[in-house]
């Protein structure tokens, strides 16, 4: 009968913890009852595995379970549970990097009894051991997928365990009062004194406890959109007129020569992309088509900057580009920040009158946006704030020349200074240490759950409704708090959330 691998058995496990292809090492991962026993089978000499403490290293020779040939000089890292990741007895490979070494030693772990580890596997079992919580296994693939330094530095502090403290605290307030709220109702009013009749009838004991204990799960909820920020990022779009600067400045913020800059209007037609960090937020940048009326030259040469006329300048759109428009508008619908540049020499020109009009139309005034004055080596920035035809709001111009680069500092900081205050909102405060907030969705959907029974608590205790209809919220409060860190938790969404994991974790 085939064993079908599963999550939750003590199978001795081995996978890549590296990505393969050709490095300076490989490092492949196992864990598992009976791993080091399995391993000495392979190993030469046999006598240093077997022999070997925990947290040391091994030099010898990985070798063929069959015919004992030598497959590759090795350093092993030995661990010994409890005191290991995982909880279990395992081990580390050190090999030669390249995909044929790595083959060969994963072919001769099979040979022993190891089975490909299951994606996340390693995680899920230091978290069935004891070895991390929910939250701070969860922080392990931030880590993983973290873009920038502050990303990283916020999914260090849940792995060090900053969320699952503040979470236990909670926890610790709610199961105390839970525990007053038992005692009025288990012991009759005689028993607890004339001093606890109006308690039992509707007064709520630790009252102010369950209030703090409400603001500090609503502050952490709220530091749900600072803290996804960081960690997803944000879709971040340059529009404007053809030949306003756009890919001169997208090369400047990504620091490549991704974008073709030429002094004909209309060279972008499909839009590029690159990864940047603004202030530690991570932002997916795109340089779209130049935006124009279907029936609208691009320009003259000289508007562009260049000096004298040109025939493709004066072309209407063709196809490729009427589609590069489309998609540039679509792209700039659905952005969290558009820059959006106006060439100096030109002025601002009816058609950026007419976007940035539709732009500020809609929900909240449109998305967020920064008016980009450039060329300011040519063109002087105009006094003043500006403000489209019909716009509720003014725009500041940033001024920036793409050509020397000058004020492209200032206009990344003034970015992420509005990403930062649009991710905060009306918040006030700061959760104290990097890492506090919820660092996925199912954490803030658990907090928002505990939040709400804790208001609906409260509530009836306002209206002096009896204990034995508010202990209930109190309890469903604590246990979503309890599922937060895994303390609570059920087979499927656990195999649920580590198979999302990267195999090797």
């Amino acid at each position: 009968m085939t064993h079908t691998p599963a999550y939750g058995d003590d199978d001795p496990v081995a996978a890549l913890a590296t990505a393969t292809g050709g490095s300076a090492l490989t490092l492949i991962r196992c864990s598992g009852g009976g791993s080091l026993t399995r391993l000495a089978g392979i190993f030469s000499p046999a006598k240093k595995i077997s022999e070997a403490p925990g947290n040391t290293i091994v030099h010898g020779w990985i070798t063929g379970s069959g015919d004992g040939e030598k497959i590759d000089e090795v350093l092993v890292s030995v661990y010994r549970k409890p005191r290991s990741y995982t909880g279990e007895d395992g081990f580390d490979i050190s090999c030669h990097g390249g995909p044929a070494v790595a083959a060969g030693v994963m072919n001769a772990l099979r040979g022993a009894g190891f089975r490909d580890a299951l994606p996340g596997e390693f995680t899920f079992r230091a978290f069935m051991n004891g070895k991390l919580d929910l939250t701070r296994a969860e922080s392990v693939m931030e880590l993983v997928a973290a873009k920038t330094g502050e990303g990283r530095r916020r999914a260090a502090g849940r792995l060090a365990g900053a969320l699952e403290r503040e979470i236990n605290a909670v926890k610790k307030e709610l199961v105390e009062v839970l525990a007053e709220v038992e005692l009025f109702l288990d012991y009759s009013e005689d028993e607890r004194g004339e001093s606890a009749g109006d308690e039992a009838a509707g007064t709520l004991p630790g009252r102010s406890r369950v209030e703090r204990a409400l603001t500090r799960l609503e502050a952490l909820a709220a530091a749900w959109d600072r803290e996804r920020l960081y960690r997803e990022g944000v879709l971040a779009v340059i529009a404007g007129r053809p030949n306003a600067g756009k890919s001169s400045l997208f090369n400047l913020l990504t620091r490549e020569e991704r974008s073709i800059v030429t002094a004909v209007p209309g060279t972008t037609r499909d839009w590029i992309e690159g990864w940047i960090s603004l202030d530690g937020i991570p932002v997916r940048l795109v340089d779209t088509a130049g935006l124009r009326n279907d029936a609208e030259p691009a320009g003259t040469a000289k508007e562009a900057g260049t000096g004298g006329a040109d025939e493709t300048a004066n072309a209407v759109p063709g196809e490729a580009e009427r589609m590069g428009i489309a998609r540039s508008r679509r792209l700039a619908g659905e952005a969290d920040l558009v820059l959006y540049m106006l060439d100096g020499t030109a002025g601002i020109t009816g058609e950026d009158r007419r976007f940035l009009d539709e732009f500020t139309r809609g929900k909240d005034g449109g998305r967020p946006i920064l008016v980009v004055w450039n060329k300011t080596d040519l063109a002087a920035l105009p006094a003043g704030p500006y403000r489209p035809p019909a716009a509720g709001r003014d725009f500041q111009l940033a001024a920036v020349s793409a050509k020397n680069g000058t004020g492209v500092t200032e206009l990344a900081a003034a970015a992420a200074t509005l990403l930062k205050s649009r991710a905060l909102g009306d918040a006030t405060g700061e959760i104290p240490g990097p890492g506090t907030g919820p660092g996925t969705l199912r954490q803030k959907r658990l907090l928002d759950g505990a939040a709400a029974a804790l208001e609906e608590a409260l509530a009836l205790a306002g209206e002096g409704e009896p204990l034995d209809l508010i202990a209930p919220l109190l309890k469903e409060a604590a246990e979503a708090l309890g599922e937060i860190t895994g303390e609570i938790s059920t087979a499927d969404i656990l195999e649920a959330m580590f198979s999302r994991f990267c195999v090797g974790k």
